[in-house]
């Protein structure tokens, strides 16, 4: 083991939270360590921009060790990752999506940046189920906006219930809708289902240098510099590549291209990838003192002091870390006193549907530029009827919708044969053409309510190739999931109705059937939630430890309840005010 010279903080992950952190910390004068527990990675460098399907092996078709295809930017991780095991309980079914690389998933998340309203964050004062959040919209807002702003997002403001409007001036201009995205807000217009543009973190144009940064940081000349520099380093999107495969434009956002290099640029940032962390430590007054990793390349113990310690590893491997964090004075785990580190895990409910729509056929070859993401969406509009009991689930969804015909990938023409009566040849070249984008699928994104049965904890009897011990996870949807997943399935169908299709997948009556597996989103939260009441909460509104005061939790374990809103923006606003409060505390020697 080998000690370092001790920093103001360091913070473990690289991704939405820990990059955010890593940010606001640099850029306000604190030198700052980030161990990345994945290898280095370079966007503008290693992004395939301009490579065709056909260009790659199986024709860039998904594996098990690439799930999202060949180009996909997840250079290491997935749903396994070799010498990287964890556990799941008997009759339990969970996922666990780990990105092992600098960035984390910021770097091939689908964009989708939506706010969380009022009501989400009080969702136990609505309807009884759940708990509320310890801060309120009001709260957060003005961090979203400065989010939105530094990560650049588009979209619109259509004041609907629910859906807060960001302030004026804040978000780009959206992209124009489809041809097949016009098709379906016509249908759903006549079923009364609003469909409205999608927020996601794509430029539509640059961002303007000279006045946002100042208006971002008005009492900072440091962050102003650094991040006046990063946007003129930012291109508007060109609408060329998918974003799943990173940008090396810096047009989308990614923590590889928007929050790490200004955080580098000012001289206070090391970061240290191939960093496997495995426990904080304590002194005897149970503050943190650091954390211990192991070198990846070298397998030795090496450790890292600070002032104060920010974990942003992703939720569950933050609950991991915790919870191997063991001592005298924190037998059952660090900042575990309430018992709830690892507990009430969530993910969003998934469903999907996919349908052919007739008045899509045979249409001439035309332009479809655009994002490669969503350019609409259809969020919740059954509040008031979820309100008078007249649903049989208590928390809505949001409805994320695709089709077109721009490049087709490996199998695009596999799911042809109900239609074509299993054509070849020639035949199979016409129907090809004349298929070809009159298919549309619709995902449902719902909340969950955080349940007792959805837990983390630590596996007695397994380690990982560095000899930490693993995870083992117990998941169970309750009844409110499986109804929610069961309801979406429905509107789907009704909306391919409306729209003159025929459904190609099934429509499930049994909720068990309909709803996705647990983590399968890749939008798992929770395992150290924040609240008002340290018997009940692991962190208060600021990602602070109750127990250890010099030790946050910044990435989405703090989640107290998952809505239907993705939840990345949400993380990355609660880090930055996160952030904001540990500079303050430092100032103050309140901490550290």
């Amino acid at each position: 083991m080998t000690a370092q010279t001790q920093y103001d903080a360091v913070v473990v992950g690289s991704g939405a939270g820990g990059g955010v952190t890593a940010f606001i910390l640099a850029t306000s004068g604190l030198r700052v360590l980030l161990l990345e527990a994945g290898r280095d990675y370079d966007p503008l460098r290693e992004t395939p921009m301009f490579q065709l399907p056909k260009d790659a092996p199986l024709r860039a078709a998904g594996t098990e060790d690439k799930p999202f295809g060949f180009y996909d930017a997840t250079v290491d991780g997935g749903w396994q990752v070799p010498g990287e095991p964890y556990s799941v309980a008997e009759g339990s079914e969970f996922m666990w999506w780990r990105s092992r690389m600098l960035g984390g998933r910021t770097n091939h998340w689908g964009r989708i940046s939506l706010r969380m309203g009022e009501y989400d964050f009080k969702p136990r004062s609505r309807d009884g189920l759940g708990f509320d959040w310890p801060m309120s919209y009001d709260d957060l807002a003005p961090y979203y906006d400065r989010t939105e702003q530094l990560i650049g997002v588009y979209g619109s403001n259509e004041g609907l219930e629910n859906t807060p409007n960001s302030s004026p001036g804040v978000l780009q201009p959206p992209p124009k809708p489809r041809g097949y995205e016009l098709l379906t807000r016509k249908a759903c217009r006549r079923l009364g289902i609003p469909v409205i543009p999608c927020h996601l973190a794509i430029l539509t144009e640059t961002q303007d240098p000279d006045r946002l940064p100042g208006a971002l940081f008005p009492d900072n000349d440091l962050a102003r510099r650094v991040t006046a520099d990063s946007m003129r380093g930012r291109a508007a999107c060109y609408w060329a590549t998918p974003c799943g495969r990173g940008c090396s434009i810096r047009a989308n956002f990614q923590s590889t291209t928007v929050l790490l290099p200004p955080a580098l640029a000012t001289g206070n940032l090391e970061i240290r990838t191939g960093a496997m962390v495995r426990e904080v430590t304590v002194d005897s007054q149970g503050r943190a003192t650091g954390v211990h990793y192991v070198d990846k390349a070298t397998l030795l113990d090496e450790f890292a002091a600070a002032r104060v310690v920010v974990v942003a590893a992703s939720a569950c491997e933050s609950a991991r870390i915790l919870l191997n964090s063991t001592s005298s004075l924190f037998p059952d785990g660090l900042a575990n006193s309430s018992g709830l580190v690892g507990k009430y895990v969530m993910d969003t409910v998934g469903a999907s549907t996919y349908a052919h729509i007739p008045a899509l056929q045979s249409l001439p070859p035309h332009n479809e530029d655009g994002a490669s993401g969503i350019h609409m969406y259809m969020p919740w509009w059954l509040y008031g009827e979820q309100l008078a009991g007249q649903l049989d689930f208590p928390r809505g969804y949001h409805i994320e919708f695709g089709g077109g015909r721009r490049m087709p990938g490996f199998g695009a023409f596999a799911g042809l044969e109900p239609l074509t009566g299993g054509s070849y040849g020639q035949r199979f070249k016409d129907d090809c053409r004349r298929y070809y984008g009159s298919f549309i699928g619709f995902d449902g994104r719902g909340e969950m309510i955080p349940n007792e049965d959805c837990y983390c904890e630590i596996d007695p009897d397994r380690v990982d190739r560095y000899g930490i011990p693993v995870l083992k996870f117990h998941w169970k949807w309750a009844d409110h999931e499986l109804r929610q997943a069961v309801h979406m399935q429905q509107t789907f169908a009704e909306i391919v109705d409306e729209m003159g299709g025929q459904v190609l997948s099934t429509i499930h009556t049994d909720g068990t059937q309909a709803i996705s597996k647990g983590g399968q989103i890749i939008h798992e939260v929770g395992g150290a939630m924040m609240g008002e009441d340290r018997r009940t909460s692991v962190l208060n509104e600021f990602c602070q430890s109750w127990d250890v005061p010099n030790l946050f939790v910044t990435d989405g374990a703090p989640f107290v309840s998952n809505a239907d809103k993705n939840p990345t923006l949400s993380i990355m606003a609660i880090a930055w005010r996160a952030s904001d409060y540990i500079v303050e505390q430092l100032s103050q020697r309140s901490i550290g």
